[in-house]
């Protein structure tokens, strides 16, 4: 996993929910919603094994973490609010979407801490061999 496709992510959830906040308003919490919040959720526990394991086990969940955020990433950038809603049921929709991509942002920083702490760890390794 490269640092680059993590800050890519990082800009791309920004990006989108500039986006889906300015958006005009049409809908509220939907099936397509409750789906998403399943695989953020499952995503987030693959992220929890990664942080328990070590090596190339930790690696391995790492990436497979990587590629669900990336097609969730995919997922909730086609996400749209269903017409016809009232304005209570798009704030809430909205409301729910928010949280969605904040769970998604989080889970890129603790990837991106694991990583940098993986990393830091690995030249601290590397310097103790040097000597």
């Amino acid at each position: 996993m490269k640092m680059q496709t993590v800050h890519k992510m990082i800009s791309a959830i920004a990006i989108c929910s500039i986006g889906f906040f300015s958006a005009p308003a049409s809908a509220g919490p939907d099936e397509s919603q409750k789906q998403m919040v399943k695989r953020v959720m499952q995503a987030k526990q693959k992220l929890q094994q990664a942080e328990a394991a070590k090596g190339e086990e930790r690696h391995k969940l790492m990436g497979e973490h990587m590629q669900m955020m990336q097609e969730n990433m995919e997922k909730m950038q086609a996400m749209k609010p269903r017409g016809g809603m009232s304005m209570q049921e798009h704030e809430e929709w909205m409301n729910q979407h928010q949280q969605l991509m904040q769970d998604m942002m989080d889970q890129m920083m603790d990837e991106h801490h694991m990583m940098m702490g993986m990393n830091c760890m690995s030249k601290a390794a590397g310097d103790t061999h040097k000597h």
